[in-house]
């Protein structure tokens, strides 16, 4: 292998690359519809917030112990935050640009978000009256210099930092804070239109509108206001004291999240520099704490529900999942698995065959017993529904729910305690080890035997996620695979029992391991001369270990294809280390969320589908489930998925060492965007 200074891309950069491919749709005027790209800006929003509570907040506190030799994936942590913090700035740049091109356009559709000085008569007194009804109960500003110490500002809350000032000199400029109510009141008001153009105004430009108002009692004659922003360190800082249960440990550490420490300040570039230098002083930041310049607007992720105003052409046209081509109306699910295995592939397929299967399982009189995995759920999720539902008709349910799942914490004790209550034994899986498989199995009595039957997804059970994340959930009756689900499940229960698969692949324990293995047989078969190929389909692959086995393999002449929605470490097309390896990401109307692996195997393929990426906190620090898939007709699906998302030329983007996002070229003058192509595939398939 060639000597190369860097043979892997920091996951923190390659994060922020992957958020500029979401920031691309934003930008994508011939493929996405307008109100969808104003979507997808309050998706970037969204995901920049996680990465800075979570991501920089690590790497603060790297440089805040001063552990100056440690590097984060070959970076040392004070040049990583510079590197992070100029790349940031560049996206946050392109954001606005973005931003004020869209709003260009929706004037273009009569739809026009104006400013307090753009309001007219009618208009007014419309922002005036909604004000004093709406808004001003439940405002609470603060005046700052009348306060002791500076008020607490909260991680999900947008602010106005005014500055209040008369003409008259003897009264003393004031500086106040006030939390836009975004949480009572909808951040999107609309105002009255004329003819057919619509208009809306943002509620901190309404408060702005109605400043007067709020300080009618003081002799200001001018209010200034700027937005800000602060984003804490949201990890969870849990202490190891044994007397607590790990339900109370968990929920100190979601109260603990909400006074993390600052790790990034968004602010107004056109504030006043002394209210910014005040606020600056009062919060004590320093220069690591990623103070961002940016425009009058924040908290973009409201924008992922901004209205629809507009014709249907400013939106996605909904799609209607199909149904699976072995399910019938009224047919019992349970018959279909026991008949033969079949795959589900959301949202392209209807989830609601999953709900079904359980709703079924817990009336069914010959289900003794239903155990399932929760790592995120819907707020109103019939998943849940139906396992108490289940309890309630004398089953028994055994529920493993992950209380770590990041930022679903206090949904997951809530929903711990609902289940509790009608009597579902509930597993908070093993301390250090989160439970991200995602896993059902049925008990049924037929014959006076014990039967199996066994769902295994590569995504969470939670409808709302199955109608904008692409995930494939296997129905099996196959005994090689329920026996060794029911495992894990024993497991749970027992943790002091060891247990071994002979089907299933397992981590911590077993699957770095077995994908090493599975990896050198690809390198032995190429060694020796024969065709050798990995097809690899997952979120992120962070992992240097297995990314230099892949680097090997690429060495041996393995051809290696990567479809890689988020984080990709490893380097592509480097001659001498990885010029056999493609990479390719899709980002588009879905969010891709499959995982599955291939391995050619000398034509015997093997085909995985599994809930772990390729980093080492799935391979080595969580339960993850990578399950064979066994069945022909499956194998070819998974085969076709592959086929059609390698011809995408319409959203999928090159991975490369520039990470500069290029789009796939191709020869073709047909545009093939594969997530359109996938949902014909599906509803073709009806037919066969």
């Amino acid at each position: 292998m060639a000597k190369r200074q860097q043979k892997t891309i920091n996951r923190e950069l390659s994060w922020l690359s992957f958020n500029d491919r979401v920031l691309q749709e934003a930008q994508d005027k011939a493929n996405v519809p307008l109100i969808e790209r104003i979507h997808f800006l309050g998706i970037f929003s969204n995901n920049l917030d996680e990465f800075f509570k979570v991501r920089v907040a690590s790497v603060k506190r790297m440089i805040d112990i001063q552990e100056g030799k440690k590097r984060v994936e070959g970076e040392k942590p004070n040049r990583l935050m510079n590197k992070i913090q100029k790349k940031v700035i560049k996206l946050q740049n392109k954001f606005e640009t973005t931003f004020h091109n869209i709003v260009g356009e929706l004037e273009a559709h009569n739809i026009f978000i104006i400013n307090e000085k753009e309001l007219n008569p009618e208009q007014e007194t419309y922002a005036r009256k909604y004000f004093k009804e709406k808004v001003l109960p439940v405002i609470s500003p603060i005046m700052l210099q009348n306060v002791y110490s500076f008020p607490y500002m909260k991680d999900k809350s947008i602010y106005l930092a005014m500055k209040l000032t008369s003409a008259d000199k003897s009264i003393r400029n004031e500086y106040a804070l006030l939390e836009i109510p975004t949480d009572t009141v909808p951040r999107f008001i609309n105002l009255p239109s004329d003819s057919d153009r619509k208009f809306i105004i943002l509620l901190e430009d309404l408060i702005r509108f109605a400043a007067d108002d709020i300080f009618a009692i003081f002799q200001f004659d001018n209010c200034e206001a700027w937005t800000i922003k602060l984003t804490r360190d949201a990890e969870l800082d849990m202490d190891n004291d044994v007397s607590q249960s790990f339900l109370e440990m968990i929920s100190k550490g979601v109260m603990g999240r909400r006074t993390g420490q600052p790790v990034r300040f968004v602010f107004d570039n056109s504030i006043a520099i002394d209210l910014l230098e005040y606020i600056i002083d009062q919060l004590g930041l320093d220069e690591a704490s990623n103070k961002i310049p940016g425009g009058r607007y924040h908290n973009f992720k409201d924008f992922i529900k901004f209205p629809d105003l507009g014709g249907s052409e400013l939106v996605y046209e909904k799609i209607s999942p199909v149904t699976h081509k072995m399910i019938r109306n009224n047919e019992s699910i349970i018959d279909v698995m026991k008949r033969k295995d079949f795959m589900l592939h959301v949202p392209y397929q209807d989830f609601n065959i999953f709900i079904r299967l359980l709703q079924e399982a817990a009336i069914d009189p010959k289900v003794t017993e239903i155990s399932l995995t929760v790592y995120r759920v819907a707020n109103n999720s019939k998943v849940i529904n139906a396992l108490m539902n289940a309890c309630r008709n004398g089953k028994q349910v055994n529920v493993v729910i992950e209380l770590q799942a990041r930022f679903d914490e206090e949904a997951n004790i809530y929903w711990s305690r609902r289940l509790e209550e009608v009597g579902a034994n509930i597993f908070f899986g093993i301390p250090r080890l989160k439970v991200h498989a995602k896993l059902v199995n049925i008990t049924r009595t037929e014959n006076r035997r014990e039967v199996l039957y066994s769902c295994v997804s590569t995504g969470n059970f939670h409808e709302g996620n199955a109608a904008v994340y692409s995930d494939l959930i296997l129905f099996t009756a196959d005994t090689r695979i329920t026996y060794e689900v029911k495992k894990v499940f024993e497991f749970f229960a027992h943790t002091y029992r060891n247990q071994s698969y002979k089907h299933l692949i397992a981590s911590p324990l077993y699957m770095r391991r077995k994908f090493y293995r599975l990896i050198e047989n690809e390198i032995r078969n190429a060694n020796a001369g024969k065709k050798a190929k990995i097809i690899l389909k997952i979120n992120n692959l962070v992992d240097n270990e297995i990314i230099y086995k892949l680097y090997k393999a690429n060495n041996a002449g393995v051809e290696i294809i990567l479809i890689i929605r988020g984080i990709c470490s490893l380097i592509p097309g480097i001659e001498g280390m990885s010029e056999n390896i493609k990479a390719i990401s899709i980002v588009d109307k879905f969010l891709e969320h499959a995982r599955f692996m291939i391995f050619h195997n000398n034509g015997n393929e093997l085909y995985f589908i599994s809930s772990a990426d390729w980093m080492g906190r799935n391979l080595d620090r969580r339960i993850e489930i990578a399950c064979p898939i066994y069945d022909k007709d499956i194998q070819k699906e998974i085969k076709d998925m592959v086929n059609i998302q390698l011809q995408d030329n319409v959203k999928a983007r090159i991975i490369n060492e520039e990470q500069d996002n290029t789009y796939v070229a191709s020869s073709s003058k047909e545009k093939i965007r594969s997530q359109f192509v996938l949902h014909d595939y599906y509803r073709r398939k009806l037919f066969e």
